[in-house]
């Protein structure tokens, strides 16, 4: 993990939604952003002195607060960005006519996952402390969204995202939509 990245998920605990824009291909750019940002706000390069200044200073949070809020469509919209890039990567991939794995690993282990940690919940529901289960829950939760996040990638999230990815692929095969 990169210093930049590390230094925007120290300030997670100012700004929740930083968490959703330090991942996947557009991590590094969207952390440089967050960071400029806490940097500007607290006149401060050094990140544990961003981090004390914010947790002395309120303010400042808001202000931190106020502009990402400014800033989180352009975030957002490299999110969207990236997903759609790696969409196209694996498009090209099977017109290519390879095999992407990656794809396929992911879901397995995220299933996986969820049954392994549905299956200890099931198996041990009378030895576990309330800790460990909700521990574990809370990890099925994660497998769970995990494999939601795949199936929403794969498949789309609307009837407008499959008619945005046929005309994707009529383009890049070179034909008309």
């Amino acid at each position: 993990m990169s210093h930049t990245i590390a230094t925007a998920l120290s300030l997670v605990e100012f700004a929740p939604v930083i968490r959703r824009w330090i991942a996947g291909t557009s991590a590094q750019a969207n952390a440089k952003i967050v960071v400029a940002t806490a940097r500007q706000v607290t006149k401060s390069r050094d990140p544990v002195e961003i981090i004390r200044s914010f947790r002395e200073d309120p303010g400042k949070v808001k202000l931190f607060q106020a502009e990402l809020l400014s800033l989180s469509e352009q975030l957002e919209d490299s999110i969207l960005k990236s997903i759609q890039e790696e969409r196209v990567r694996t498009l090209m991939t099977v017109l290519a006519g390879r095999k992407s794995m990656r794809g396929d690993i992911m879901v397995l282990a995220a299933a996986l996952g969820l049954i392994f940690c549905l299956s200890a919940l099931i198996f041990y529901k009378g030895t576990l402390p309330g800790e460990a289960v909700g521990i574990i829950s809370t990890i099925a939760g994660i497998f769970g969204s995990c494999l939601k996040d795949a199936y929403g990638f794969e498949f789309g999230s609307s009837r407008g995202s499959r008619d945005k990815d046929d005309r994707t692929t009529a383009v890049l095969m070179g034909r008309e939509p």
